[in-house]
């Protein structure tokens, strides 16, 4: 593919906002993504991250700020000379078209010659294996198959940019986990730049480099996803990366570990530990059981402290049952402090 030398495919968003009336949807977001890196926009639906591909891909117009492709200003281009490729959740295929013609249809818009689709439809096939389907109709492939044709419209683009909005969700696990692997593997392949949206933590953690998770139309952390997952900037961030999802709890609720707390730390400080870092001791903070659920490879358990659900993951069989009282025990430095229930990461 000619994605190009040096940083041709560098995407760059300059406090880029964009409103809805009264209404703002991305509020002043800014990043970078460099040549080859595959960055993952992930937050909750309605947090702006497919908003923000739009604009990039000169779908939605910018209400302020500048979106840079390659150095080049493109925040008032159209979507043509941009130099991006899209696939999109719903793949986008045109039914009455088969497969060879859903692929080439982009070239033939641009009157490509009949050589150079010819090059490119095989370059395609032969990564997406799509050979023996190129005479059917998309009504006659499989999801996971549909999602490979949507891929080979973007790869004979041989743009150097590739957007992606949740192109898995229509999927089962299965194909989900299977697709993942598939994208990352194309997406080294080529060298390609690949801005991808997914509310799917999972989906984000195992195939970005970079992780940019959105929370109310601004950027709550950008970083790699060991970072996300060990050093979360906020509450949100913690609750959101990972699976379970960290525990938050005031620090008056575990006394026991007030004298881990970072210097300042207030009342109104909040701890936080991931389920698979806690343990059931004879010393820890109080609680009570309220369900286990045996997984085989480990259990989880569901607790109450003061009323609020803590998540302890244990290896393989435990004997907790719902009513035991227990104690929860955490390494002191595998404890998070935030500054409140809602903030900051502190210490």
């Amino acid at each position: 593919m000619s994605a190009g030398p040096g940083d041709r495919a560098h995407i760059r968003l300059d406090k880029v906002t964009k409103s809805f009336g009264d209404a703002t949807a991305v509020h002043e977001v800014s990043f970078e993504a460099a040549q080859g890196d595959f960055v993952a926009l992930l937050g909750p639906s309605g947090c702006g991250k497919s908003t923000t591909l739009r604009m990039i891909a000169g779908l939605e117009p910018v209400s302020q700020g500048r979106i840079f492709i390659d150095g080049r200003d493109v925040t008032d281009a159209p979507p043509a000379a941009r130099g991006v490729a899209m696939v999109f959740q719903s793949y986008a295929l045109f039914p009455h078209l088969d497969v060879r013609e859903n692929i080439l249809f982009g070239l033939r818009v641009r009157k490509a010659g009949a050589d150079e689709m010819k090059r490119r439809l095989g370059h395609a096939c032969d990564l997406l294996g799509l050979g023996p389907y190129l005479d059917r109709s998309p009504s006659q492939l499989s999801g996971g198959q549909q999602q490979r044709v949507a891929l080979g419209r973007a790869i004979v683009a041989e743009a150097p940019v590739c957007l992606m909005d949740e192109p898995l969700s229509n999927l089962d696990a299965q194909l989900r986990a299977e697709m993942r692997r598939e994208i990352r593997a194309l997406q080294k392949r080529l060298g390609m730049t690949m801005l991808y949206v997914t509310h799917d933590q999972v989906e984000a953690m195992t195939m970005a480099d970079r992780i940019i998770l959105m929370n109310a139309g601004r950027i709550e952390q950008d970083g790699p996803p060991a970072a996300l997952y060990a050093t979360p900037a906020t509450v949100f961030a913690a609750r959101f990366i990972g699976t379970p999802p960290t525990n938050v709890l005031p620090i008056a609720l575990a006394p026991e570990w007030r004298d881990a707390a970072p210097e300042g730390a207030g009342e109104d400080t909040h701890v936080g530990f991931r389920p698979e870092r806690a343990r059931l001791a004879a010393e820890g903070v109080r609680a009570t059981v309220a369900a286990a659920e045996y997984l085989g490879a480990d259990t989880l358990i569901e607790a109450r402290v003061d009323g609020r659900a803590v998540l302890v993951r244990c290896p393989g069989a435990s004997a907790a049952r719902p009513g035991d009282d227990i104690r929860i025990a955490v390494d002191r430095a595998a404890l998070q402090w935030f500054s409140g229930a809602q903030g900051a990461r502190i210490g």
